[in-house]
């Protein structure tokens, strides 16, 4: 089998896992499929009515819904795709039977499926919030996906990681979700590196998610706000974080016992 023949076989398996995926998680009836995209969704507008009730329409002259929506979004993310790569291996071990499905299958598929759900949404909800004004035009939609694609490539790369060492440490599912709290007010989803004295945000600009919100905010608010950022570093560091998640899969490969 050739390189592209693996590549096609291997989207093949990644794809009826995703489907695998939402029928045992959310079911079959009702709304069904529909929930992988109304949870974070929920999460989302819960937060925003929340901080418009909070702050009013408007923070240090940007709009506070626009504001949380292009911040709170990649956090919600980065947090799903994490959260979901725990424990991949040990709720999927007798899928390992099949010597066609790699345990990196296993965390693509959800990987996957967080990222195609919490986009949709992302991108859903801007269309309804749109029309109403509470949401403005990007002034630069493609460094909103850019920001939006080096989020994801760092959100995988902390899956990867957090996921393998999950098979072998039961208390990383504790730590982690502890970390991801933390992470929210460190990764600018309430906050613009401007706002941050010099020295704060030199350091604060070391976690790759701030540089990426900061991205997408200046992609939706353009000349309204001063951005600051470093693609390049962020883009390098989501990518080294990927290789490692990738290699401690492969540490985790040679040590997990088909049961």
């Amino acid at each position: 089998m050739n390189g592209l023949q693996t590549l096609r076989e291997h989207a093949r398996i990644i794809w009826a896992l995703m489907l695998r995926e939402l029928a045992t998680r959310y079911g079959r009836n009702n709304i069904g499929f529909l929930w992988v995209i109304g949870e974070p969704l929920s999460f989302c507008i819960g937060v925003l009515i929340l901080w418009r009730f909070i702050k009013g329409p408007f923070e240090n002259g940007l709009g506070v819904v626009a504001f949380t929506l292009s911040g709170y979004m990649p956090t919600i993310l980065v947090r799903h795709m994490v959260m979901y790569s725990l424990n991949a291996v040990k709720m999927n071990n007798g899928l390992l039977y099949h010597q066609q499905i790699a345990v990196l299958d296993l965390f693509a598929a959800r990987m996957a499926l967080e990222c195609i759900a919490v986009s949709m949404g992302f991108f859903l909800l801007t269309l309804v919030l749109l029309p109403f004004g509470l949401v403005p035009v990007p002034v630069n939609l493609r460094l909103v996906y850019e920001g939006w694609f080096i989020i994801a490539l760092t959100g995988c790369g902390f899956a990867l990681i957090t996921g393998a060492i999950s098979e072998i440490f039961e208390i990383v599912e504790r730590i982690v979700g502890v970390a991801l709290y933390i992470l929210v007010p460190l990764s600018g989803t309430f906050f613009l590196a401007d706002w941050l004295p010099p020295d704060a945000r030199r350091l604060a600009l070391l976690l790759p998610f701030l540089n990426c919100a900061e991205m997408i905010r200046a992609g939706f608010f353009g000349p309204a706000i001063n951005p600051h950022y470093d693609a390049a570093y962020a883009t390098l560091f989501g990518a080294v974080m990927t290789v490692v998640g990738l290699l401690a899969l492969r540490y985790v490969r040679a040590r997990v016992e088909v049961v």
